[in-house]
């Protein structure tokens, strides 16, 4: 996969998640793909929010990976 396709991928799994933040008052925002890396920050609620990590973890990691299945990790850049 190029990093042009990642990237489209990785859109379209944010694309697919940013409704459910969103109606939790916060959003997110990608920062980088390095390698199989993703950076991304999440702002509004979602920063100060107490189950972030779980949110990151099982709702954006999960949804990425299934768009793009080459990602290892994503972390969140405060």
């Amino acid at each position: 996969m190029t990093p042009q396709e990642t990237l489209s991928n990785v859109e379209k799994a944010l694309d697919e998640i940013r409704p459910f933040l969103i109606s939790d008052g916060g959003n997110i925002n990608l920062l980088s793909i390095e390698d199989t890396i993703v950076k991304v920050q999440l702002v509004g609620a979602c920063n100060s929010c107490s189950v972030n990590q779980m949110t990151l973890k099982n709702g954006v990691e999960a949804t990425i990976k299934k768009y793009a299945p080459q990602i290892e990790e994503v972390i969140n850049v405060a």
